[in-house]
């Protein structure tokens, strides 16, 4: 004999002929003979049917299927097959099948060819499923359908794919039943066609009894129970088997649309976004996001709300390497409420495990599924300590009202498919409404501002959440401490955002997050990269963005051609947004015409370069009319709409055209300047912190580039103790640079020298420390260190083009230099 196969969940049918032996007897061989050919016909014709495998027959039959609607759908057509086949042939009493329905782990093994020739069954299938489906076929009345309560919910959540018909069935509980030899209660069911199913309770036998209270059932028959279960159990723990799904930590699932069988349409997207909620705290488990998910279906060219059911949550999970695909179920069972799930191997689309939690009501409903979802990751591997240190109970973490909850994932799908930001944060409000302490919700509307750039917004709706600390996940509670730490000292941040993804690091929103402030707060390209290149997964729904921002660090490595792949590859994937370095790629080549129309093609540059792209733009290539035009622009839109942080970024791009064009308006631009800030500064820092040190420190600059001494040391006196430029490691090298100019202007060039040589041999060193190195080299007579640091600032265009500070106004001094 073979060895045995490693364990796994199968659907067992056992059936059995009512009564064969008389039949026999009362209509003869030779019309016997007839009757069983006839009915081995109809028993090959239903196993492909319904893709199964006959595993043994005598006056019954044991088959195998990958699935329990395959394994109802055969038991139903074989009861009214037996019907039609008893009339046809004319017999007085009707032909019945005992039948029983089971889900559980088996073994099977291939017997040898001399073992079947011996008359050994080709296949055997032996495990703890087996006894049980044989109490519930021996437990079922002629013609009855009997299913565990691991078949019931599998099938039931299926049955539309028996069409029509399974519109008609009925469904019925006839509570739990305790079988001689197996350790616990099992809730028995029975599934069937009016007038042709018996539909009645099964009658009580020495091998299986209802699970009545003790002061209903005989004292001896519970010493009796009690010993049997000690004795299976003791069975049951010696044998059981171990998973039958390669799960590890951190492996993904996909979650597919929840089965709604109440007909209570208020529980179809709350429970779906319960489930998700409830599962995403686990720290062993990854789940696609519904985000993701959506991509996916777009990939494959399927409609958006499709349902994701088995066949189709297969094929996502196969194609973003997800381990597992999950469906969840809630249905009204013996009048009560049941969650249930099934873990799917997507490769072959078996069910590997069931769980349930019942309930009464539908407040039950969150409880239920955060029994649900422990057992799950339990059963996915995850240790029991950690299932109970890391699951805080739903109504904690989401909203104890069923409506609220409703809301709110109307208003997350209305945020992440039809971006309608009025619709999504009207609905969050309403979801708020029903419950204020629902602090989720001012998570979300959080995230939709800040993705909308409304930073301001975005940070009241973060403090909101974080004031209700006792409704959010752990892992919640810390995201939202740090996008409340972004605009902090850059030290701060970073400690913070490792010490998130230490817990959480497979959390790409925020891996990307952290790359894009190590160049807007550092410019350490190399570490951005090494960074975002964590993010460009499968599994991320904005690895196409982070692509694209792969390819802006590598263009500020001024690594052109690998930036060209990555942004072509990120736009050939469906990335049209931020189409701006994409064209600097090219600007850096000096490739003017291609970069126009790379820009063109994205969605910001369908109206051509606008704001401070176009200043950008003008400036590098010396065109000062449009410069002054787009900047003008600029102001007034910015103006107009009250944006204090954009009115003052797009007056210091009006004063560098007028210093960098040699305007005789130029004095007064700086002048006009420095007075906006003085007059905003208050408002622009409660924005951003470090905001009006940097556009203080900036008019200096822009007076050193025109050798203002005066305007030079203003800007140091401004700045002097400024708590920004000890958190802020571009503006602490910024302020570097104006002392250096200081030194220069006043004679001391050397100075100046040493000052800046330090920073120029670092890879974060700012343009301007090039630019002002080369100033203070000239002055001192160093050829050699001048042609060093032109050839530096020659070489390194697309750091020129890419580098980032707090407010981004260094870009347009970098692009406008020639020296």
């Amino acid at each position: 004999m073979d060895s045995a196969s490693k364990p796994q969940v199968r659907t067992l049918l056992l059936t059995d002929l009512v009564d064969s032996t008389q039949l026999v007897e009362r209509i003869g061989d030779s019309a016997a003979a007839v009757l069983f050919r006839s009915h081995d016909r109809i028993v090959l014709e239903l196993q492909q049917r319904w893709r199964g495998r006959l595993i043994d027959r005598s006056d019954g039959l044991l088959l195998i299927f990958e699935r329990p609607i395959d394994g109802l759908g055969f038991a139903l057509d074989y009861a009214r097959s037996l019907r039609d086949l008893g009339r046809e042939l004319g017999l007085k009493q009707a032909l019945q099948a005992r039948a029983g329905l089971h889900v559980g782990e088996v073994l099977q093994w291939e017997n040898s060819r001399d073992a079947v020739a011996l008359g050994a069954k080709p296949v055997e299938v032996e495990g703890l499923a087996k006894p049980l489906a044989a109490r519930l076929m021996n437990l079922a009345r002629p013609g009855q359908i009997l299913l565990s309560a691991t078949a019931e919910p599998l099938a039931h959540r299926a049955v539309r794919e028996l069409g029509v018909r399974g519109d008609t069935l009925v469904w019925k509980s006839y509570g739990r039943w305790r079988f001689k030899g197996l350790p616990e209660a099992q809730e028995v069911f029975e599934v069937g066609e009016p007038g042709l199913a018996p539909l009645r309770m099964p009658a009580h036998t020495p091998k299986a009894w209802r699970d009545l209270p003790l002061w209903r059932r005989p004292v001896a028959l519970a010493a009796e129970a009690m010993m049997a279960a000690g004795l299976a159990f003791g069975a049951w723990f010696l044998m059981h088997p171990q998973p039958a799904i390669a799960f590890a930590e951190r492996d993904w699932v996909v979650v597919g649309d929840l089965r709604n069988l109440t007909g209570d349409t208020k529980l179809d997207e709350s429970l779906e976004q319960a489930f998700r909620i409830s599962l995403e705290q686990s720290h062993y488990v990854n789940v696609l996001s519904d985000l993701k998910v959506r991509e996916t279906l777009a990939n494959m060219q399927r409609k958006a709300d499709v349902p994701v059911d088995r066949a189709l949550g297969s094929e996502i999970a196969l194609r973003d390497g997800a381990r597992a695909l999950l469906l969840p179920t809630v249905a009204e069972v013996g009048g009560r409420l049941r969650v249930s799930a099934e873990v799917i191997d997507p490769r072959t689309q078996t069910t590997v495990y069931a769980v349930m939690a019942d309930g009464r009501g539908v407040e039950s409903a969150l409880g239920s599924i955060d029994q649900v979802t422990d057992q799950l990751r339990g059963k996915l591997g995850e240790a029991l300590q950690s299932v109970q240190k890391t699951s805080v109970p739903l109504p904690n973490v989401a909203t104890p009202s069923l409506e609220a909850l409703k809301v709110f994932a109307v208003a997350r799908n209305a945020a992440n498919t039809t971006r309608d930001r009025e619709q999504a944060l009207g609905l969050y409000r309403r979801a708020l409404q029903l419950d204020p302490q629902f602090a989720l919700a001012h998570a979300d509307m959080a995230r939709l501002h800040a993705q909308l750039g409304e930073v301001e917004q975005a940070r009241d709706e973060w403090r909101k959440a974080l004031a209700i600390p006792a409704r959010l996940s752990p892992q919640e509670k810390m995201s939202v401490e740090l996008m409340l730490l972004q605009n902090s000292g850059p030290e701060i941040y970073f400690g913070k955002a490792q010490e998130y993804l230490t817990l959480y690091p497979d959390d790409f929103s925020i891996i990307s997050r952290l790359a894009t402030n190590l160049w807007h707060q550092r410019n350490d390209f190399r570490a951005a990269e090494a960074m975002v290149r964590r993010a460009i997964k499968p599994q991320y729904e904005r690895s196409n963005s982070a692509r694209y921002t792969l390819g802006i660090f590598l263009l500020g490595q001024d690594k052109f051609d690998a930036a060209l792949v990555e942004f072509q590859h990120a736009r050939q994937a469906g990335y049209t947004g931020g189409g701006e370095f994409y064209a600097r790629a090219y600007d850096a080549r000096g490739q003017h015409a291609e970069a126009d129309k790379v820009y063109a093609a994205s969605t910001s540059g369908r109206q051509g370069w606008q704001n401070d792209a176009a200043v950008s733009t003008w400036l590098d290539r010396q065109q000062w009319v449009p410069a002054r035009e787009a900047a003008q622009a600029w102001y007034d839109r910015a103006s107009a709409n009250n944006d204090v942080l954009e009115t003052l970024r797009a007056q210091a791009a009006l004063a560098s055209v007028g210093v960098f064009s040699a305007d005789s308006g130029a004095t007064r631009g700086l002048q006009s300047l420095l007075a906006a800030v003085d007059r905003q500064s208050e408002a622009v820092d409660a924005i951003y912190p470090p905001a009006s040190t940097e556009l203080r420190m900036y008019a200096g600059l822009l007076a050193a580039y025109r050798d203002d001494r005066a305007g030079v040391d203003a800007a140091l006196r401004s700045t002097d103790g400024s708590v920004a430029v000890r958190e802020f490691p571009t503006l602490a090298q910024l302020r570097q640079v104006l002392l250096a100019e200081q030194a220069r202007l006043s004679g001391q060039p050397k100075a100046a020298v040493a000052r800046l040589q330090p920073l120029a041999k670092q890879d974060t060193a700012l343009v301007a420390v090039h630019w002002a190195l080369l100033r203070a080299e000239r002055s001192a007579g160093n050829a050699v260190g001048m042609q060093s640091q032109a050839n530096w600032l020659a070489t390194h265009r697309g750091r020129v083009l890419t580098e980032a500070t707090t407010t981004e106004v260094l870009r347009f001094f970098n692009v406008a230099i020639r020296e």
